[in-house]
């Protein structure tokens, strides 16, 4: 997330300084806050420290729910900025829609399984890989997926997927199995991938993006 948003917005406020939308900044301050408070859930689990864990996850689940409100908002406000300045159509909504839908499926499923810790942490975990497609694609994707000549697929989702896989291998070396909650995030996330590259290329969503940010 550094590399990709860090190298992104360097290069905006090197040549346009701090004027992103006010939502862009709220977006920036709910997301690096979950991922901040995430990281700190994980320690505190790892210090044998679940009772704080517990009354922190009330936090997360309503910066969470903030984030699925957030994001849509911030993309239509972004998207529709661009359009009106650059003519540059909002399609790319498929992309940052199903991003939180996603995020959405996997931290709620998370979130409800949470008294099945084996399910809890592995659905959590899925949702915030999911979501960090978009500081992958921002450098490291591209830096990969260029050279090789892999697609749009890999030039979007290659950096999130290799996490993905890394999950479902330890499961694999630790465990010898897959757990049945990693099996159906993992169908998820593709069919949602899957959906969004599909709508990427097709004309009816373009004129439906357009519509969604009021042209």
């Amino acid at each position: 997330m550094l590399s990709g948003f860090g190298t992104d917005t360097f290069k905006h406020l090197s040549k346009y300084g701090l004027d992103y939308p006010l939502i862009v900044h709220f977006h920036a301050v709910a997301f690096v806050g979950y991922l901040t408070l995430f990281t700190v859930q994980v320690a505190l689990i790892r210090n044998a420290r679940a009772d704080i864990h517990r009354r922190l996850g009330i936090a997360g689940a309503l910066l969470a729910s903030i984030m699925v409100v957030l994001g849509p908002a911030t993309a239509l406000v972004v998207d529709a900025g661009r359009f009106t300045a650059a003519g540059t159509t909002p399609e790319f909504l498929a992309v940052q829609l199903t991003d939180i839908l996603a995020f959405t499926g996997l931290t709620a499923a998370g979130l409800l399984l949470r008294g099945r810790p084996a399910a809890h942490k592995r659905l959590m975990l899925l949702g915030l890989i999911y979501i960090s497609d978009a500081g992958f694609a921002r450098l490291l994707n591209g830096a990969v997926a260029a050279p090789l000549a892999l697609g749009e697929w890999a030039e979007l989702y290659l950096g999130s997927d290799l996490l993905l896989l890394a999950l479902g291998l330890y499961d694999l070396i630790a465990r010898a199995r897959l757990h049945l909650a990693y099996i159906a995030g993992v169908v998820w996330m593709i069919a949602l991938q899957f959906t969004a590259l599909v709508l990427l290329a097709n004309p009816t969503w373009k004129a439906l993006s357009l519509h969604l940010i009021g042209h």
